[in-house]
C-alpha cells in the first residue's frame, strides 16, 4: 500500500483523484483549507485509509503538523486558487494560495523525506498563443493572469527543488476541466444563472472562445497513466482531448437545450470573457500519447456529460437530452 499527500484534496478534482487512488488499494492523506473543497466531496471515499486534515498548506507550520509523522510515499499538489478574476483583482490571492502553497509542500517534503511529487498546472502558463499551437516545448511563456503566473512560478520552484531532494516531478498542464463536484467553471455558471433566472442566460464574452475541454474521469486517469510511466526527473506533459475544443457559444447552447429552451442567450461584445481570459487555445499532445494515453472523449461529449451531472448537482429535476 502506497501512502499519498494530497493538498487540495477535498476540492474538485482532487476529491476523483481521492476515489481512485482508493480504488488501487493505497492510502490517502487529504489536506484542504476547505476554502472551495467540502467534507462531503470524500464522502464516496471514507474509511480508515482516508483522512481529511483541515489546514491552511500556504502556511508551512500549518502544513507540517498537518502531515505529523505520516510516511508519504507521493505528494499530489492541488491546492491553489481556481477563481482566475479574483487573482487579478487581488495579486495576493493567487501569490498565497497558488505560489506559497508550493513553497510549503516543496519545504514539508523536504522535512519527511518525500521524493516523488505530481503537480497539478495548467494550460494558463502558456499565455495567450492566438491559433498558434501550444506545445510543452513551446516559448516564451508569458501567462496573462496572475493564476497562470504563479501556476508557471510553481514549475520553476519544483524545477530547482529537482536538482537537491525531490527525486521525480511529473508537471500536469491540463485544459479546462469539467464534471462533479463542480465548485466553479463556465457550466456551473450557466446552470446556476439560468436557475436563478429561467428566461435568459447572460454569457460573459461574445461566445467566440473557443478552448479544449476534457472530463474529470479522464483528466484523473489521464495524470495516475503518465504518474506510473514517465522516466525523467522533471516531467512536463500536456493533458488535453483529441480536438481543437468547442466555442462558449455552443456549451451556451448544450446548457439552455437541456434546462430552459425557451431562454434567451445574450452575449457580451468582447472576444475575452474577463480580464485574463485567453479566447483560443490550442494543445499538443504528442508526448503525452508518446507515453501511450489518448482521450476516448471529445470536448463536445465531455460538455455534454458534464452538463447533465452539474444539473443534478445543482438540483434540476429534468434535463433534455
Amino acid at each position: 500500500m502506497r501512502r499519498h499527500l494530497i493538498t487540495g484534496g477535498a476540492g474538485f478534482i482532487g476529491a476523483n483523484l481521492v476515489r481512485a487512488l482508493r480504488a488501487r488499494g493505497d492510502a490517502v492523506l487529504v489536506v484542504d483549507d476547505l476554502s472551495r473543497g467540502r467534507r462531503e466531496h470524500l464522502a464516496e471515499s471514507t474509511g480508515p485509509e482516508v483522512q481529511l486534515i483541515v489546514a491552511d498548506a500556504s502556511e508551512t507550520d500549518s502544513l507540517r503538523r498537518a502531515v505529523g509523522d505520516a510516511r508519504i510515499d507521493e505528494v499530489w499538489h492541488l491546492a491553489a486558487n481556481s477563481d482566475i478574476p479574483a487573482g487579478v483583482a487581488d495579486l495576493r490571492v493567487d501569490l498565497r494560495h497558488t505560489f506559497l502553497t508550493t513553497a510549503a509542500t516543496l519545504e514539508v517534503m523536504r522535512d519527511v523525506g518525500a521524493k516523488v511529487l505530481h503537480f497539478a498546472s495548467t494550460s494558463a502558463v502558456y499565455g495567450d498563443f492566438g491559433e498558434r499551437v501550444a506545445s510543452e516545448d513551446s516559448g516564451p511563456l508569458e501567462p496573462i493572469s496572475n493564476y497562470g503566473a504563479m501556476k508557471l512560478a510553481s514549475e520553476a520552484q519544483i524545477r530547482a527543488a529537482c536538482e537537491s531532494f525531490v527525486e521525480r516531478a511529473n508537471v500536469f498542464r491540463f485544459a479546462n476541466v469539467v464534471g462533479v463536484p463542480a465548485t466553479h467553471g463556465v457550466i456551473l455558471d450557466f446552470v446556476r444563472k439560468l436557475k436563478a433566472s429561467p428566461g435568459v442566460l447572460e454569457v460573459l464574452g461574445d461566445g467566440t472562445q473557443k478552448k479544449p475541454y476534457l472530463h474529470v474521469g479522464e483528466l484523473v486517469e489521464a495524470m495516475l497513466f503518465v504518474a506510473d510511466r514517465a522516466q525523467g526527473r522533471f516531467n512536463v506533459v500536456n493533458i488535453g482531448p483529441e480536438d481543437d475544443g468547442i466555442t462558449v457559444r455552443e456549451i451556451a447552447e448544450i446548457v439552455v437545450g437541456a434546462f430552459a429552451p425557451e431562454a434567451e442567450i445574450r452575449y457580451g461584445r468582447e472576444p475575452r470573457g474577463w480580464v485574463g481570459d485567453v479566447p483560443r487555445f490550442r494543445y499538443a499532445l504528442e508526448r503525452l500519447r508518446a507515453l501511450g494515453w489518448r482521450s476516448e472523449a471529445s470536448s463536445h461529449s465531455a460538455i455534454q456529460l458534464a452538463v447533465r451531472e452539474i444539473g443534478q448537482q445543482e438540483g434540476w429535476t429534468t434535463c433534455r437530452p
